[in-house]
């Protein structure tokens, strides 16, 4: 197999990865072994990118207003003194990471272009032969070093 070749099945399998296809799966569709694919996402950092990708502003945000409920529930539930009066501490944390959300550009909001960036570049692709697996694949190398440099890995 070229390097070409292999190249170009790198990026199919990382794009197949990053739509949530698991390794095996990958393997067989690419036509290449397994412990390639796990290779390939091991030294090149899939498994972060594609938890990056999942994690969106407004899936955290939710989460927080999950978390204040249940404090607030158990607060109100045990009736117990030092919970409720530790419970405005927390409110008032919890409030201020929702607003950071809301309010400070971050690498989830990185994320957010980049994976709407990605699907429209994966579109163009069939309909622009100037779209090409390399001008993909050099995308896709700068979207992830920009975010694991934003993230502080590596």
């Amino acid at each position: 197999m070229t390097k070409a070749e292999t190249e170009k099945k790198k990026s199919l399998a990382r794009t197949l990865y990053m739509a949530g296809l698991g390794q095996n799966e990958i393997a067989d569709k690419v036509d290449v072994s397994r412990v390639t694919v796990s290779k390939w996402c091991n030294t090149e950092s899939w498994k972060e990118a594609r938890a990056a990708k999942n994690v969106t502003r407004p899936e955290l945000v939710n989460k927080l207003l999950l978390t204040i409920d249940t404090l607030i529930t158990q607060v109100n539930d045990s009736k117990d003194p030092t919970l409720v009066a530790g419970l405005g501490d927390k409110l008032a944390k919890l409030s201020a990471v929702i607003e950071k959300l809301d309010k400070k550009a971050n690498v989830v909001d990185a994320i957010e272009v980049f994976m709407a960036f990605s699907k429209w570049i994966e579109f163009r692709s069939t309909v622009d032969p100037e779209v090409t697996p390399e001008l993909i694949k050099a995308i896709n190398k700068y979207q992830d070093l920009y975010i694991t440099q934003q993230m502080g890995i590596k």
